[in-house]
Parts: C-alpha cells; structure tokens; sequence
C-alpha cells in the first residue's frame, strides 16, 4: 500500500462527501453562508472525519449513516478553528495557507460563522436518524458527538486554554486543556464510528483510548511545529504561541522530550489498536504518520 497515494484518495473522497452537506450561497444571508463554506473548503487534513470513517470500515460499517456525522465533526473543528483565530483568542491571520475568517469577513461575521457551523453540525449529523430511524446506536453516536464537543469535551479545554493566558500552567492543567480541547474530538470520531458499526462497549472504550492517545500526539506535535515548523508548509504563522504568551507542551516539557512523547503516545495507540479483532492497516499507518508530520 502507498499510504500518501491512497491518503490523498480518501481525503479527496471525504471532502466530497463534506461538501454534500454545505449551504447554497443565497438570500440576505448569503454573506454568512459565503464565510461558513469559505471556512469549511480551504483545506486541512480532514483528520477527524478521516478516523472516524475508517473506524467505522474497521469494525465492518458499510451504510451511508456514517455520512452525516464525518461532516459534522469537521463542521465542529472548523468552528473551532473560526473562533482560535479570532483578536480575542489567538489572533491568527492564516489558517491553512489561507486568510483567516475574521479577515476575510470581519470579526463579526466570523463569529457568526462559527456560530452556524456549530448548529449546522447538530443539524447535519440528525440526519443519521432519518437514514436509520430504528437503529439505537444513532442516538448514542449523537450524544457523543454533543458530550465530548461541549462543556465536558472541547470547548471545556478551550476555556481553559483561555483563561490562562499570559499565566503559568502545571503539568496537570496542560494535559487537562489538551485532553479536553484537543484529544476529545478525535476520541469522539472513533467512538462514533466504532458504536455505529456495532462494535462492543469493551471496543468502543478501548477505541475512546486510541483517539485520546492519538489526540494527545497531534496536539503535542502541533506545539513542535509551531517551534521548529515552517509558515509555508504549515499554512500559518509559526511562533505564535512564544507570541501569544501561551504555556505548551514544549515549554513545560522542553522539545527533545516533546517529540519522544509524541513517539510514544502514538505507540501506545497503535499497540492498542492492534489489541482490537479486527485491523485496518491504513488507519495504522495514519496514526504512525502522526509522528513524522510537517504539517
């Protein structure tokens, strides 16, 4: 197998399915509807859908009820990223090579924007319900999605994140923000494709660790990046967070340190992976790319 050759197959085929699900840009609010698909088609790797699918495929899901909940994790993230790059959060002028929302629309509408994309993933992913109305793993992949999006999950660590700024953080507390705002959504992706193929709770739990693991090397790699990265093959201003004032892995940890646990926070999830009855020997190497990734 050519992972990068069959990468590019697969996100291709997502961003596909993702862009079924955009609004028209028409009416008085076609200006919103502009920012909310500028923001969703500019690119990035398309990650969280990505897991999710091929957990989903791993555990022998074959329908098209997956559809709506890949392209409302990635309208969750992306509203994540809207509000990120906001003044009032991390002031980022460039998002995936891109101008950021806020500068292209003004702050306002950015924060509409991400506002929409928030409601319209909820409204996406109920679409499952109709797809399948008698199939209870529905609701459970939904309450999910709504639990580890939310307080409890990403925008729990999200204020955290933001309530420290220009303030020390423990250990502890950088591992509660990363866990929450960052890992949370990647453990959801693989949870709702594990609980909608039909897997096991004992399955679906050790898939929760997977995506923690994973979650926790993609968030620390991205701390190294915005060290050692470069703007152009990032799509983004490096040193931001130094900028910003922000605590990190690397700062806590120190960079040697911060790679060798990217390294084994990825082990440990495809160790765990391979504990599983079933195997995906793409969604494998996925997860050992994260160690090596540039971008």
């Amino acid at each position: 197998m050519n992972f990068n050759e069959e990468m590019k197959k697969r996100v291709t085929e997502i961003k596909s399915i993702i862009a079924g699900y955009l609004p028209e840009e028409e009416g008085f609010q076609r200006t919103l509807l502009e920012a909310v698909n500028y923001s969703m088609l500019v690119g990035g790797k398309k990650l969280r859908p990505l897991l999710m699918q091929q957990t989903y495929v791993m555990f022998g899901g074959s329908s098209g009820v997956i559809r709506p909940f890949m392209a409302a994790i990635e309208m969750i993230h992306t509203h994540s990223l809207i509000h990120d790059d906001l003044p009032a959060m991390d002031n980022d002028e460039y998002r995936r090579g891109k101008k950021t929302t806020h500068v292209v629309y003004g702050e306002a509408m950015a924060i509409l924007a991400g506002d929409a994309l928030l409601n319209l993933a909820y409204e996406t992913a109920s679409k499952a319900f109709e797809l399948e109305p008698c199939n209870p793993a529905v609701g459970r992949a939904f309450r999910i999605l709504a639990e580890k999006t939310g307080l409890y999950g990403m925008i729990g660590g999200q204020s955290v994140d933001v309530e420290y700024v220009d303030r020390p953080l423990s250990a502890q507390q950088l591992f509660f923000i990363y866990r929450l705002k960052t890992a949370a959504l990647i453990e959801s992706s693989m949870m709702i494709g594990a609980v909608l193929a039909g897997a096991s709770e004992e399955e679906v739990e050790k898939v929760g660790l997977i995506g923690r693991n994973v979650g926790m090397a993609f968030q620390i790699q991205d701390d190294i990046l915005d060290v050692i990265g470069d703007d152009e093959v990032l799509g983004k201003t490096t040193k931001s967070d130094e900028k910003n004032k922000k605590t990190t892995y690397v700062s806590v940890k120190g960079l040697e340190q911060a790679q060798k646990d990217v390294a084994d926070y990825s082990k440990e999830a495809v160790r765990l992976l391979e504990e599983l009855p079933c195997e995906n020997e793409f969604l494998r190497e996925l997860i050992l790319n994260l160690i090596h990734r540039n971008a």
